[in-house]
C-alpha cells in the first residue's frame, strides 16, 4: 500500500552497487591483484641490489619493468577491443601466476639471476597493462549506467589503497625472504583469477570485424584527436605530471638539505597517500554536482595554492598535510577523468582510447623526472620548487582561457540527475 502523497517507489531503478554481485568480484580481485603488483614492483629493485650491490643492475630491472608501460599500451589497447575482455584478463591472471611463481622457486632455490628478474619483470608488467586495459573497459558493461560515477570512483581509491598497502608491505616481505614478495604476488593473481572464473556478466558489447593492427591503433588515435574536451584536458594532465614529477623529486632534495633522515620522507609520502584515498571516495559527490571544466580549474587552482605553501614551509608533518591536499586533489581528477572518458568512448574503442591517455601520462613522467634533476643539480630544492609554482601559475591561466576546454560535451554521458543515481 501507497502513503497518499508518497510517490511510488520506482520498480525500474537499479538495486544499490553494493548489492551488484559481479562488480564486487571485480573490484575485489582487481584489488587484490593490484595490491600484488604494488608488491612485486617494489620487490623488483630491492632483491638485485640486495643481492649483487650492484645499482645498474638495479636500474637495469627496473628498466624491463618500466619499459611495457611505453611499448606494449597501444598494441595492448587495440588487442584488448579486439578480444573478449573476460577470458583476456582470465589468460594474464593465470599467465602472471605462472611468471611471479617461477621468480619465487629460483629465489627460494637461491638462484638470483638479473637476467630472469629483468624478464619476469617485463612480462609481469606487460600483462598488468592488458589486464588494467582490459578492466577498466569492462566496468560498463558490469554496472548500471547511472552507478558508473560510483564504480570508477571506488576503483580509484582501490588503487590508491593498493599504493598504501603493497608499497610497505612489499618492503616487509623482502625483508623476511626474498622469495616472500613473489609468493605473495603469485597467490595474489591466482585469487583475482578466481573471482574472474565467478563473473557472469559479459565485459564488453558487438565487436566489429578485424582490421590491421596499425589501423586500429590510428582509429583510437583519430577519435580521440577528434574530442576537442578530451585532447585539451590530455594536455593539461600531461604538462601536470611533469610538474608533480618534478615536485617528487624536490620533496626528496629539500628533506636531504634539512639534513632529515629518510624516515621523514616515509611520513610525509604516508600522509599524502591517506589524502589520495580520500578524494577518490569522495570521486563521485564532485562529479554529480559539478562540471568538468569547473572541476579542472578549480583543482588546478587548489594545485596552485597547494604548492606556494610548500615553498614556505620544512616542517615535515605540514608537508604531509599539503601533499595529502594535492592527492585529494589529483585523485578528484581521476575520477571525474575516468567517468568522462569511460562514457564518451565507444566501448569499441575503449581500449585504444585508454592505452593513449595511459602513454602520454606515462611519457610525461618520464619527461619530468629528466627536467627535475636538471633543475635540481643547477638550482636546488627551493628555487626549484619556486619555479614549478610559477608553472603552475601559468598552466592554471592556461586552462582559464583554452577554448577547447570550454567544449565539455554534456551529451557524453547522462544527463547530471541521472549521476546522481541510487546507491
Amino acid at each position: 500500500m501507497t502513503v497518499v502523497g508518497q510517490a511510488p517507489p520506482d520498480r525500474d531503478a537499479p538495486p544499490p552497487l553494493r548489492r551488484n554481485r559481479d562488480f564486487l568480484l571485480l573490484w575485489s580481485g582487481a584489488g587484490v591483484s593490484f595490491v600484488g603488483a604494488r608488491v612485486s614492483a617494489v620487490a623488483y629493485p630491492l632483491i638485485v641490489l640486495w643481492h649483487t650491490d650492484s645499482p645498474l643492475a638495479m636500474s637495469a630491472v627496473s628498466f624491463a619493468a618500466l619499459l611495457p608501460v611505453l611499448l606494449v599500451q597501444l598494441p595492448a589497447g587495440a588487442l584488448t577491443d579486439r578480444w573478449d575482455r573476460r577470458r583476456l584478463m582470465i589468460t594474464c591472471e593465470g599467465s602472471r601466476a605462472l611468471v611471479l611463481g617461477s621468480g619465487a622457486v629460483a629465489l627460494a632455490l637461491g638462484f638470483v639471476s638479473v637476467a630472469h628478474l629483468a624478464a619476469t619483470a617485463f612480462v609481469d608488467t606487460s600483462l598488468a597493462v592488458f589486464y588494467k586495459l582490459a578492466e577498466r573497459g569492462a566496468v560498463r558493461n558490469v554496472v548500471h549506467p547511472t552507478h558508473l560515477g560510483q564504480a570508477l570512483s571506488q576503483n580509484e581509491a582501490r588503487s590508491r589503497a593498493a599504493g598504501l598497502i603493497g608499497q610497505p608491505g612489499g618492503v616487509l616481505l623482502q625483508t623476511a625472504a626474498r622469495w616472500a614478495p613473489f609468493s605473495f604476488s603469485t597467490l595474489a593473481s591466482l585469487i583475482s583469477l578466481v573471482t574472474l572464473l565467478l563473473i557472469k556478466k559479459e565485459f564488453q558489447g558487438e565487436r566489429a570485424p578485424r582490421r590491421k593492427l596499425t589501423t586500429e591503433v590510428l582509429d583510437g588515435l583519430r577519435w580521440l584527436w577528434r574530442q576537442r574536451f578530451l585532447r585539451g584536458a590530455l594536455v593539461f594532465v600531461a604538462l601536470s605530471n611533469i610538474l608533480f614529477q618534478v615536485l617528487a623529486l624536490t620533496l626528496i632534495v629539500v628533506v636531504k638539505e634539512e639534513n632529515r633522515s629518510p624516515a621523514t620522507l616515509a611520513v610525509i609520502v604516508g600522509i599524502g597517500g591517506i589524502g589520495g584515498v580520500a578524494g577518490a571516495l569522495t570521486g563521485g559527490w564532485w562529479l554529480r554536482h559539478l562540471t568538468q571544466r569547473a572541476t579542472l580549474l578549480g583543482g588546478a587552482s587548489a594545485w596552485l595554492v597547494l604548492m606556494s605553501a610548500m615553498a614556505l614551509t620544512r616542517n615535515p608533518v605540514v608537508l604531509g598535510v599539503l601533499f595529502a591536499a594535492t592527492g585529494f586533489v589529483g585523485a578528484i581528477f581521476n575520477v571525474t577523468a575516468a567517468v568522462y572518458q569511460v562514457r564518451v568512448t565507444p566501448d569499441a574503442l575503449q581500449g585504444r582510447v585508454a592505452a593513449a591517455m595511459n602513454l602520454v601520462g606515462s611519457g610525461t613522467n618520464a619527461l619530468g623526472a629528466l627536467v627535475g634533476g636538471m633543475l635540481l643539480a643547477a638550482w636546488g630544492g627551493g628555487a626549484t620548487l619556486h619555479t614549478v609554482c610559477a608553472a603552475m601559475a601559468v598552466l592554471v591561466l592556461a586552462c582559464a582561457l583554452s577554448p577547447a576546454l570550454r567544449t565539455e560535451d554534456r551529451a557524453a554521458g547522462i544527463p547530471r540527475s541521472e549521476e546522481s543515481g541510487q546507491r
